[in-house]
C-alpha cells in the first residue's frame, strides 16, 4: 500500500496557467454530463440520478487510483474539510439535477456562474485571500447578470432557478473547502471522498423513491454521470492545486459555451436573449475578477493558512 505523501510533497503552485487549463476541461465534461441529466430526469427522480452519480463516481475513481496509490489514497490530513467538502458537493448536485429538470441548460449554467462570485466573497474569510474593492464591484455587476438572466418578479419567473442558485452556493463553498485541503492532501484523495460521503448518504434514500431501469442504455447513461463527474471534479482538485481559487473559479465560464451546444442538441432551441445577456454580464465581471488578480499576483503562491 503507498502511503500518503505529506502535505509538502504537494504545495500550492503557482502555475496558474495549468490551472485555468484544468478548470477548462472540467467545464467541458460537466455540460455533457447535465444534458445526460436533462434526458434521464423524464424517467427517473432526482435523487436516483443523483446516488447514480455519485457511486458510479466513487467506484470510477477507486478503479482509477487504487491500483497505483492504494487504500491508502482515503487517508487524509483533513477529514472535517473532506467530508464537509463531499456533503456540499451532494447537496449542490441534488439542487442542480432537480432544477435542471425544469430549466434550459444554457439558463441553469449563467444561474450557476454566480460561484465564483460568491468564491471571491467567502475566499477572505475563509481563505484569507485579500478582497479588493475592485472585486466586490465586480461581484455586484456579476449579481445583476444574474438578475437579468431569472428575471424575479416577472411573468418568465420560473421557481426552478431557486433551486440553481442554492446549488451554486453549495459548489461555492465545494471549491473553498476544496482549496483548503490542496495543499494538504492529494488531489486524488479529494475526487475519492467528492463522492465517497455522498454515496453513504444517498445509499440510505434511495430505495424509499427507486425507479428501476428499462434498459441497458438507461443503465449506462446512469453511471456515465459517475465518470464524467469524476474526471470533471479531479480535474477542479488538480485546478485548485495549482492556482487560486478566485483566479481559476471564473473559467468555469468555458461551461456556457458547452450548455448551449448540448441544450441545442437536445431541444433544438437556442438560449432567449436575457439569458445571452445576463451571461455576457456576468462573464464579463467574472473575467475582470480574473485579471485583476492575476495582476495583483507577483509572487509565488504558498500553502493556505487554515
Amino acid at each position: 500500500m503507498t502511503p500518503a505523501t505529506p502535505a509538502q510533497a504537494y504545495p500550492t503552485s503557482s502555475r496558474v496557467l495549468l490551472g485555468i487549463f484544468f478548470m477548462c476541461l472540467a467545464s467541458t465534461l460537466f455540460p455533457v454530463m447535465n444534458g445526460l441529466v436533462q434526458i434521464l430526469s423524464e424517467r427517473f427522480p432526482s435523487i436516483e440520478i443523483v446516488w447514480a452519480r455519485t457511486i458510479s463516481h466513487l467506484l470510477f475513481v477507486l478503479v482509477l487510483f487504487v491500483p497505483k496509490f492504494g487504500f491508502g489514497i482515503v487517508r487524509t490530513t483533513r477529514p472535517k474539510l473532506q467530508i464537509g467538502r463531499s456533503l456540499c458537493l451532494m447537496a449542490s448536485t441534488l439542487c442542480f439535477f432537480h432544477g435542471v429538470k425544469y430549466l434550459p441548460l444554457a439558463k441553469a449554467a449563467s444561474i450557476s456562474f454566480i460561484s465564483p462570485f460568491l468564491v471571491a466573497l467567502l475566499s477572505w474569510p475563509l481563505l484569507r485571500e485579500h478582497v479588493s474593492r475592485q472585486r466586490l464591484i465586480a461581484v455586484m455587476v456579476g449579481f445583476l447578470g444574474v438578475l437579468i438572466v431569472v428575471q424575479p418578479g416577472t411573468e418568465v419567473f420560473q421557481w426552478a432557478s431557486v433551486y440553481i442558485l442554492a446549488s451554486a452556493s453549495f459548489y461555492a463553498i465545494y471549491q473553498i473547502f476544496t482549496r483548503k485541503v490542496a495543499g494538504h492532501d492529494r488531489p486524488e484523495t479529494s475526487a475519492v471522498y467528492s463522492a465517497l460521503v455522498g454515496t453513504v448518504v444517498l445509499s440510505f434514500l434511495v430505495p424509499s423513491v427507486w425507479t428501476m431501469p428499462d434498459n441497458w442504455t438507461d443503465i449506462g447513461l446512469l453511471f456515465s454521470l459517475g465518470v464524467l463527474g469524476g474526471l470533471g471534479h479531479y480535474c477542479v482538485a488538480r485546478a485548485m492545486t495549482y492556482a487560486p481559487a478566485n483566479i481559476v473559479s471564473p473559467f468555469s465560464y468555458w461551461q456556457m459555451i458547452g450548455s448551449v451546444t448540448v441544450g441545442y442538441l437536445i431541444t433544438n432551441k437556442w438560449p432567449e436573449a436575457t439569458t445571452w445577456l445576463g451571461a455576457t454580464v456576468i462573464i464579463s465581471a467574472g473575467l475582470y475578477i480574473g485579471y485583476r488578480e492575476t495582476r495583483e499576483r507577483s509572487k509565488p503562491v504558498t500553502a493556505v493558512s487554515v
